[in-house]
């Protein structure tokens, strides 16, 4: 009797664990790390997300960015790139939410990145990680000597 229980436990185990591991009841769920909007090139469509500099891109020099409006948890890599017309910026994103970074004010002095997140959609079941990607600023001249100044919006 003890023999044919335990078989029985066990077989309940194995089907629940079949049932919730069911790919096809999956499809529609976001996984951590999924898709984001950190693309290969500044003019490329989404793709997966980038985590590290891109090849041959070098570190914008910590002098030269201002990211005393950012929150203290928030990344503060900016790297160079294309001869200085693109920006490559650690960004911040979390659950269904995706990083986003554009040029906002771009003057002989500085270049304003504003730093935001998509917003989730309402009723959207998401998770609760934290993902730094990185995310492309083209720039419509070379940064060249200019300031990199880092901000953060609200989610669109």
């Amino acid at each position: 009797m003890r023999y044919s229980t335990k078989l029985i436990g066990t077989a309940l185990v194995l089907a629940a664990v079949t049932a919730c591991g069911n790919p096809a009841g999956m499809a529609a769920a976001p996984a951590s790390g999924g898709p984001s909007t950190a693309p290969a090139s500044p003019t490329s469509s989404p793709a997966k997300p980038q985590f590290t500099a891109p090849p041959g891109s070098t570190p914008v020099p910590f002098a030269q960015v201002d990211s005393t409006a950012l929150p203290k948890t928030f990344p503060r890599e900016v790297y160079s790139d294309k001869g200085g017309t693109v920006l490559w910026v650690r960004a911040e994103e979390g659950g269904c939410g995706h990083a986003l970074g554009a040029a906002a004010v771009q003057d002989s002095q500085r270049v304003v990145v504003d730093l935001s997140e998509t917003k989730a959609q309402t009723g959207q079941m998401c998770t609760m990680d934290l993902r730094h990607p990185v995310i492309s600023v083209p720039l419509a001249a070379p940064l060249g000597e200019r300031t990199v100044v880092l901000k953060q919006s609200p989610p669109r």
